[in-house]
């Protein structure tokens, strides 16, 4: 298990490493042409950048494009002011950061808006590209804080739920096959898996009882053909793919091509050496798991074990 953890850890820290490197997108503004590619060209080398002539169009941007790290608007458009404008996408995108740009001196609007939380800073014109570029660059680093500290309350809530319905299950005597969708369904929602199955083994074979859930509904169960799903039961140990579309050894397996699965982990289910199941968590988007995520894991997959054998011996006894 050691060896597979630090091979697990490593690929996840260059994933990490590697989705750092993304622009982040922002959205630019107004409805002055020279103005709008000036933005463009600003910021085009640090973050991929959306523009718009108008708030109107900058709402139908956003919906087609979905949340920005930073939106900059100009104040003064026609139609639309910036600060209406920003105020529009507060709802949607809670955590986008929004900067103002105005030539004027609208006090009334701009104390309004920054009091009520839509305006991170407001920037007079005519501005300076190092000052501009400087106030972009934190409110980006801003942004960042604010998703991984909302991404961290989220998993820490789902963490929880997760270990509830563990213990909940472990201590009650119900049916073998009765627990197990209800535990799938508490890791999908935990580790965000699109897909998960939870699928007992007999000896060294799967067996037909499992417990499913799938973001998607009804989807095939292929964990019988899987690579990694039968390296876990050879060996007893956790196997991962972050990334099977560029994983050598799953190119010719056509069920993570016909599925749209692209990470996949798997954990085997062991009881004082005794394999009991799998547990399958498959993602439909490459990504990675944090160390202390993948401690989560192992520790509920104990917790399972557990469940499983006292709901064992509950129908034995029965």
């Amino acid at each position: 298990m050691v060896d597979s953890m630090t091979e697990t850890q490593t690929s996840n820290r260059q994933v990490t490493t590697l989705e750092r490197t993304k622009k982040l997108k922002i959205l630019v503004v107004d409805d002055e042409r020279d103005n709008l590619d000036l933005l463009y060209r600003t910021f085009r080398r640090d973050f991929h950048v959306l523009k718009a002539d108008s708030g109107v169009n900058a709402l139908e941007i956003l919906a087609a494009e979905g949340e920005v790290a930073v939106i900059i608007s100009d104040q003064r458009m026609p139609e639309m002011k910036g600060t209406e404008f920003l105020s529009k996408t507060v709802p949607q995108f809670p955590d986008t950061v929004r900067i103002i740009l105005t030539g004027f001196t609208d006090i009334e609007d701009l104390v309004e808006a920054i009091n009520a939380g839509q305006v991170y800073k407001y920037i007079t014109k005519p501005w300076d590209p190092g000052e501009l570029k400087a106030v972009v660059q934190r409110a980006a680093e801003t942004y960042d804080i604010l998703k991984q500290r909302t991404e961290e309350l989220r998993r820490a809530n789902a963490q929880m739920s997760l270990l509830t319905v563990l213990v909940q299950v472990t201590q009650a005597s119900q049916s073998l096959e009765s627990i197990l969708t209800p535990i799938a369904t508490a890791f999908s929602e935990s580790f965000a898996a699109d897909t998960c199955i939870l699928q007992l083994v007999t000896g060294t074979k799967l067996s037909p009882t499992q417990g499913f859930y799938s973001s998607e509904g009804n989807v095939a169960n292929w964990l019988e053909q899987d690579p990694l799903t039968n390296e876990a039961i050879a060996t007893g140990k956790m196997q991962v793919s972050i990334n099977t579309t560029k994983d050598a050894k799953l190119a010719d397996i056509t069920h993570y091509q016909d599925s749209g699965i692209q990470a996949h982990l798997v954990i085997p289910i062991t009881y004082r050496d005794d394999l009991l199941g799998v547990l399958s968590l498959q993602w439909q988007q490459p990504g990675s798991l944090r160390e202390d995520e993948l401690s989560l894991i192992q520790l509920s997959a104990q917790l399972v074990a557990i469940a499983l054998t006292s709901s064992r011996c509950h129908e034995v006894k029965v």
